[in-house]
């Protein structure tokens, strides 16, 4: 098949609002009876923790980042289009007159769609410099390390208090 040699690539399907879980299921079995599972690597509607407030009790509850839309990491090609939009709930692809067009590599980082794997040298103590975020530039001490989950606390000076922060591995580099 020609379209095994081709890399996956995220795409982003608009769909009816609420529909976003019966999209992603019924792509799953679209693709199943049409035999191209093997071009269909991940279907992920974005979730984030909310603080929310009722009745006076505070509850920590997962709402939908992007509601009305769903992303696909798929091996794309043409004869595809009418499988997809015709699936139930889905209104059309995001792109030029309703054509996919896949996320760049930008867009694929600034939405965490990609687990971004970081080769650790990194150990308790060293000191490190933020290179990405909104503490950009700061100096601190690593605290504590979790190198499967590629996070790690670290300890920086701001405002003249040690304060702690919770950072992604590919955001600190070693600090002269």
């Amino acid at each position: 098949m020609e379209g095994t040699t081709q890399e996956a690539k995220w795409y982003v399907l608009h769909t009816y609002s609420g529909y976003e879980n019966m999209v992603r299921d019924n792509l799953k079995m679209v693709f199943e009876k049409n035999n191209m599972l093997d071009r269909l690597m991940e279907i992920t509607i974005p979730m984030e923790d909310v603080v929310e407030e009722k009745n006076g009790k505070r509850k920590i509850v997962q709402r939908r980042m992007f509601p009305c839309y769903v992303l696909v990491k798929m091996i794309y090609n043409n004869d595809m289009w009418h499988m997809i939009t015709n699936t139930r709930g889905v209104t059309g692809f995001v792109g030029p007159q309703g054509r996919p067009l896949p996320l760049t590599e930008d867009e694929i980082k600034r939405m965490h769609l990609e687990k971004i794997v970081v080769e650790t040298n990194y150990h308790v103590g060293d000191r490190v410099k933020v290179t990405q975020g909104p503490l950009e530039g700061f100096v601190g001490e690593i605290e504590t390390m979790d190198a499967g989950a590629s996070k790690c606390r670290v300890i920086v000076s701001m405002f003249g208090r040690e304060t702690p922060v919770d950072l992604e591995l590919y955001q600190i580099e070693r600090a002269e």
